[in-house]
């Protein structure tokens, strides 16, 4: 029978272990999932192993809130974003302050808008979220 690599079996072993241990552990640096009502969500990504994890899972998230600042030397992430989700009846049913750079959220199907601040300049969006769908917002402010 043909292997199909060069590494011997025991590298070949030790490959595979690593892998599956990394892939193991990626879960491991997810920030927990937090519940408020109906909104299931987790915010966090900061550090390489948080953000990975983080970015694994964002497919599963009909919402993804991203918070950037803009500075000349080039882009850096902000964490501590205070966000509010309200429905289009204006009733808010998510307010969190962000623990890192992403905001994942599952909301029922609809239309929300969603307020963040940062250093007293407030950005808003409006988001139509169904099952079929992933959003993706991009908050970007000047430094």
């Amino acid at each position: 029978m043909k292997r199909a690599s060069n590494l011997k079996p025991g590298l070949m072993a030790l490959a595979f272990i690593a892998s599956t241990q990394f892939a193991l552990a990626a879960p491991e640096h997810l920030p927990p999932v937090q519940h408020e009502g109906d909104v299931t969500f987790l915010t966090g990504g900061v550090g390489l192993g948080e953000s990975t994890a983080i970015k694994d899972v964002m497919h599963k998230y009909p919402l993804t809130l991203e918070f950037v600042g803009k500075a000349r030397g080039g882009n850096e992430y902000l964490s501590n974003i205070p966000v509010q989700v309200s429905d289009m009846h204006g009733h808010a049913i998510l307010k969190t302050t962000t623990k890192g750079p992403f905001l994942l959220a599952s909301l029922p199907d609809g239309r929300y808008s969603v307020t963040a601040r940062h250093n007293g300049k407030v950005e808003h969006r409006d988001v139509d979220i169904t099952s079929s769908a992933h959003v993706h917002e991009l908050f970007l402010w000047p430094m």
